[in-house]
């Protein structure tokens, strides 16, 4: 690690604790911060807290008391989900207090390089496929961030032989300061989060950040085709990298008579990407450019994507069972990602859809109903995602209790050669913990099919 001694002694408050909580108070403990753990857990039941305490860590639970901030404290660290109307993240700001979220940390730390990956929809895809790009080339690459590992683990062991590959999110880029990357990649902008944000300008505001210290050393990667993107852009004084689906860009990455190119060096046919959905050939092109750029080689890029078939609970392929294709799109969470895994098959669909209700309504999806002949549809929006296959016509609509029984029900209303997708539009925390759980709930529930 680089910059070890930035925190010594100093008084920093960690609240929040989930996996990045834990692992940046345990960072600051061993780097000599007088570190302390807030967390809105009753101690009683706070397994973490109580084994960061037994290390010498003070930890206070069951509420978050302003007092805390008297203790001198120079800098808290933020669990991404807690919002900044959090009464003590407000009075730390009022106090003109630093409150950074622990990819601050990581690019303070990290001897490795950065190559830190954005955007509303198709993150861990993208970073995935640059994580994988990269083996067997000049550095050895290190995955992090929502998809893996928390990064400031990860920084304390990442040599400058190594580049850490990191899926950011709007919240934890929201907390940053000094987050530097070399390679940043911006994918797209859309309504997503505004619960947090507050509006889209801020969500944007957040997201852009990816990019805010990036030099002419450093090297932007964005989607030439999205608006918003190419606003940002404009602001980014890093070296830009533009891809684009629909057009040539002679100094990025593009599609042209069915091959990709970057820069106008051919890197592989359409044809030989096993990966399905259009929505994929952007995360693609990405994921070529910052992998190119950061030393990937062609072949390896070829390897990769004749063979990569898709990220768990990310228009997943599970099973193929008495001629249905079965696909875990547990990850689409909003409206958007549910859109387009739904036009990524040509065959009828059988589409499992429902979760928590954030008062939206779900018109944007009716275009994408055509192909679909029945929803089953579960938790608090079920009666909503309903009135809307109702106004596109699809042909049956059936209620199901959770993902377990909506399987076994999309499975009797299927043909030969239909596709019954999860794709649910809506996060999971109306019935599970996680939309991993909630994926997870799926696959074991196609395996119990019975037929």
């Amino acid at each position: 690690m680089k910059n070890k001694d930035w925190y010594e002694g100093k008084h920093i408050l960690v609240l929040g604790l989930a996996k990045s909580g834990e692992a940046a108070a345990l960072l600051l403990h061993e780097l000599g911060a007088k570190v302390a753990v807030n967390d809105a857990l009753p101690y009683e039941e706070n397994v973490q807290a109580k084994q960061l305490e037994h290390k010498g860590i003070k930890v206070v639970c069951g509420s978050h008391p302003l007092t805390l901030l008297d203790d001198d404290i120079e800098l808290v660290v933020k669990n991404p989900g807690i919002p900044y109307t959090n009464g003590l993240v407000k009075e730390a700001l009022h106090r003109s207090i630093s409150v950074v979220t622990e990819v601050e940390l990581t690019s303070a730390l990290s001897e490795a390089q950065i190559i830190a990956i954005t955007g509303s929809n198709g993150k861990t895809t993208t970073t995935t496929l640059v994580h994988e790009m990269l083996k067997n080339s000049s550095l050895h690459p290190l995955i992090a961030g929502n998809i893996g590992t928390v990064s400031c683990e990860v920084s304390k062991r990442a040599t400058k032989d190594d580049v850490i590959v990191l899926e950011a999110s709007s919240f934890q880029l929201l907390g940053t300061e000094m987050f530097h990357p070399k390679v940043s990649v911006l994918l797209n902008l859309f309504d997503a989060h505004l619960d947090y944000h507050g509006t889209k300008e801020e969500y944007v505001r957040a997201k852009a950040k990816i990019t805010a210290n990036q030099t002419t050393d450093d090297y932007f990667v964005y989607n030439a085709d999205d608006l918003l993107v190419q606003k940002v852009a404009k602001a980014s004084k890093a070296t830009l990298i533009p891809f684009s689906a629909t057009r040539t860009v002679h100094n990025g990455v593009f599609v042209e008579n069915g091959s990709i190119y970057f820069k106008d060096q051919k890197v592989i046919d359409l044809a030989h990407v096993v990966l399905p959905g259009a929505h994929n050939v952007e995360n693609i092109l990405a994921a070529i450019g910052a992998s190119l750029t950061m030393g990937a080689t062609v072949p390896q890029i070829e390897h990769v994507l004749s063979t990569f078939s898709g990220v768990e609970h990310r228009l997943q392929f599970v099973t193929k069972k008495n001629d249905r294709l079965f696909y875990n799109d547990s990850k689409a969470t909003n409206i958007l990602a549910a859109k387009k895994a739904l036009e990524a098959f040509e065959q009828p669909v059988i589409l499992l859809a429902g979760g928590l209700d954030r008062g939206n309504e779900f018109d944007e999806l009716a275009s994408s109903l055509a192909n679909v002949k029945a929803l089953v549809t579960f938790g608090e929006t079920k009666e909503k995602l309903a009135k809307t296959a109702k106004s596109a016509n699809v042909a049956t609509i059936e209620f199901a209790i959770k993902v377990e029984d909506a399987v076994q029900k999309a499975f009797d209303l299927s043909k030969e050669g239909d596709v019954i997708l999860l794709s649910p539009a809506c996060a999971s925390w109306d019935q599970y913990k996680t939309f991993e759980d909630r994926g997870n709930e799926f696959v074991q529930a196609v395996k119990a099919i019975n037929p």
